[in-house]
């Protein structure tokens, strides 16, 4: 089975994709994933990418479409978080592969930045904290080295919305491409703490009603 997991940063594609993963036998394949592989590899493609990244600019889509084209080729089961980003992107997915179903996960523009703001990383072990799901023992205290924990400057709520806006200009025209072409499984999240094997459930409902899965 070929899946698309879609939604705005913080909507939690990576944790549900993992779920997801352990439940049925399908690949999670995120692009950042992707782009490490190929930079630590250096690949030709690899090299080219880790130009762009060493700069902060963002990798043009002709090179994540061979990016991504090269990591999918042989790939018969997958869901697929991060990519197509852009309606130029999707064309390109569907020239080399069939899909069949896109996962949308709903969630609020409130929603996101709470839990997005909440989230604490350890400056001396990289431990990551969320102050909704997992907090520190000792507020702002790493509980595995005692290191301080800070907030990233894209987790901070202004910045927060702008990557929301940019998400809602480039990216949700995407889904207007695939609806109609594609079935949608849509998961509306309206708590900044729902239980996430709940919303799994939910998907994995959606999934066999639309007899993709048994």
């Amino acid at each position: 089975m070929k899946l698309l997991i879609f939604g705005p940063p913080g909507s939690g594609k990576g944790t549900y994709s993992s779920r997801i993963e352990d439940r049925i036998d399908v690949e999670h394949i995120a692009t950042g994933d992707i782009f490490r592989e190929a930079v630590k590899k250096e690949t030709k493609l690899g090299r080219k990418v880790k130009e762009y990244l060493d700069r902060g600019d963002l990798v043009p889509d002709e090179l994540v479409n061979k990016v991504v084209r090269e990591k999918l080729k042989e790939k018969d089961d997958f869901i697929l978080d991060g990519y197509p980003r852009t309606v130029d992107q999707a064309k390109f997915l569907e020239s080399f592969t069939d899909l069949d179903a896109l996962i949308v996960l709903d969630v609020t523009d409130e929603i996101i930045i709470k839990r997005l703001s909440s989230r604490r990383i350890c400056r001396e072990c990289g431990e990551v904290y969320n102050k909704l799901f997992n907090p520190p023992e000792r507020d702002d205290i790493c509980d595995e080295c005692g290191g301080e924990l800070y907030q990233r400057d894209d987790d901070k709520p202004d910045v927060i919305k702008d990557r929301i806006n940019t998400y809602e200009n480039r990216s949700e025209p995407v889904l207007d491409y695939f609806e109609g072409g594609i079935p949608f499984v849509v998961n509306k999240c309206r708590e900044a703490n729902a239980p996430i094997e709940e919303m799994v459930d939910s998907i994995m409902e959606q999934l066999r009603k639309k007899n993709l899965i048994s």
